[in-house]
């Protein structure tokens, strides 16, 4: 659902009542519950705050726990920045509240990588225009280059 709503450009409010629409059963009998849960007159649900929530009900806290901690533990090591950002991307939204920013994302991703690239990545991560996207991207290039320099591959 999240990323439905990314590519449709939803506002953080619309989010929840979009995601309402394909909850079914169990989990609608939740967010009905929920919203009544709510204090009357309270400004409409954010996605973020409905996300976290749901999350926290319907996902064993023991699971949550055991992705945040390997989030938390997460390097490049021998993988490549592109296998990183995937494993980045799919155990990030297990910590949220560790990105409170567009740039604390980009500052914990860049602590990730390994010494191939992460000065390059840590100084072009200060770039005010640096967002998640560009980083992967910035970085993929930087790998691919000096792995290419070390083999001695011109281009």
């Amino acid at each position: 659902m999240h990323k439905t709503l990314q590519v449709m450009h939803a506002t953080e409010m619309k989010g929840v009542e979009l995601a309402s629409y394909h909850l079914k059963g169990v989990s609608y009998s939740w967010f009905e519950m929920w919203e009544d849960s709510r204090e009357e007159g309270s400004p409409p649900a954010r996605w973020s705050e409905f996300a976290n929530t749901l999350t926290d009900h319907f996902l064993p806290a023991e699971t949550k726990a055991a992705h945040t901690a390997e989030f938390e533990s997460l390097k490049k090591g021998s993988v490549s920045v592109w296998e990183y950002h995937m494993r980045f991307a799919c155990l990030s939204k297990y910590s949220i509240y560790m990105f409170p920013t567009m740039e604390a994302r980009v500052r914990r991703f860049v602590q990730g990588l390994c010494p191939l690239v992460i000065n390059e990545a840590a100084t072009t991560a200060l770039n005010s225009d640096m967002n998640y996207e560009k980083m992967v991207a910035f970085a993929q290039a930087t790998e691919t280059h000096k792995l290419n320099n070390r083999n001695g591959v011109r281009g």
